[in-house]
């Protein structure tokens, strides 16, 4: 669904390496909107004074301190929904109803805040649009 392209730009010869990279992607054939969606990260940037990247979309990162991991996290979560359709939904439920079972078996739960006051849970999913569809016509309310 999605091609994350971690260049060292430290590297004397980075510059060869994304191109390489490239014609060897291309050369595979990959569908052409993989290759337009491809998220370039620019790794080790703690080893280079104010570094910026020269590509606008580019992600500076330093795995080493973690600095830039959290966006890059959230990009990949972005270009993963776009490119399987789905979406991340929070949907209150009646823990004593079939909801949650249901939630686990069609979607993706991520994560389940139970309100023991009144038997209910909010519920975050990642969810196609079909499986909501299907969700909503079976549980209205």
């Amino acid at each position: 669904d999605l091609i994350v392209h971690v260049r060292d730009v430290t590297h004397p010869e980075t510059i060869l390496q994304k191109a390489t990279v490239l014609s060897v992607l291309r050369n595979l054939n990959l569908p052409s909107h993989l290759l337009d969606s491809m998220v370039e990260v620019h790794n080790k940037v703690d080893l280079i004074e104010r570094y910026k990247p020269a590509e606008e979309s580019a992600l500076a990162v330093s795995a080493l301190h973690g600095h830039g991991l959290e966006e890059l996290k959230q990009e990949i979560e972005k270009k993963i929904l776009t490119a399987t359709g789905k979406k991340i939904l929070t949907v209150n439920i009646n823990l004593e109803g079939p909801q949650l079972s249901w939630l686990y078996k069609e979607a993706t739960v991520q994560e389940v805040e139970v309100m023991p006051e009144d038997g209910t849970a909010r519920v975050k999913v990642i969810i196609g649009s079909s499986a909501f569809g299907r969700y909503k016509n079976l549980f209205p309310n």
